[in-house]
């Protein structure tokens, strides 16, 4: 093998490392912004979550609002004596986080609808409408329950559904669970916030809709 073979060599592997490393660190760089951008998302998300245990009597053992891990947040409380206590805490952040991204939307619907166009409005106002739209798709975002919350569902209805039927019902909930963060994968926790900030604006009146 000659010098010129060998040089070749040397920088087609070269090459490859420094795109390996190029792309992953755009990689690392893209899951830092997406974690920064949810902060809020994940800090309301298990805020419900804890607040769902108090509400229903449940120990909280230990709440981490925001961590750079996985999962980003989470809150570790005693098990539930009852399967509509384990329902509440586990369906708790789709309420809470649909509720508060749909309320923060019409915020914004409402500020687009009174300045009439963002365009000619000042830096302030401008700078307060993009907030109030970043808080609400990112709490959007994480008002899907986790498949942990499915699984803990699905584990009490299989064990307590012939002592009390009625678990059964919870059953499509937990379904719709695992959908959800399956279809995560192709942006479904987006389009669900953006589903919100489309509603909040239609009733406020800021879309012209056509029938």
């Amino acid at each position: 093998m000659n010098a010129e073979t060998v040089a070749y060599a040397v920088a087609a592997v070269g090459a490859i490392v420094a795109l390996t490393a190029l792309v992953v660190g755009i990689s690392t760089l893209l899951w830092l912004l997406v974690r920064l951008f949810t902060i809020p998302g994940v800090v309301v998300h298990e805020f419900a979550h804890k607040q769902a245990c108090e509400l229903v009597g449940v120990p909280v053992l230990e709440v981490v609002y925001f961590r750079f891990g996985d999962p980003a947040g989470y809150v570790r409380h005693a098990q539930p004596k009852r399967y509509r206590e384990a329902f509440v805490v586990s369906v708790a952040p789709f309420l809470v986080n649909t509720v508060v991204a749909f309320a923060i939307f019409l915020g914004l619907a409402a500020l687009v609808s009174t300045t009439g166009d963002l365009r000619g409005a000042s830096s302030g106002t401008i700078a307060f409408a993009v907030g109030l739209g970043w808080l609400g798709l990112s709490i959007g975002m994480h008002a899907f329950p986790s498949t942990g919350d499915a699984n803990t569902l699905w584990r009490r209805s299989r064990l307590e559904w012939r002592q009390s039927p009625t678990v059964l019902l919870g059953i499509p909930v937990v379904v719709v669970i695992y959908v959800a963060n399956l279809l995560s994968w192709l942006w479904a926790d987006v389009l669900y916030a953006l589903g919100l900030g489309v509603l909040a604006f239609l009733v406020v009146g800021t879309v012209p809709v056509s029938i």
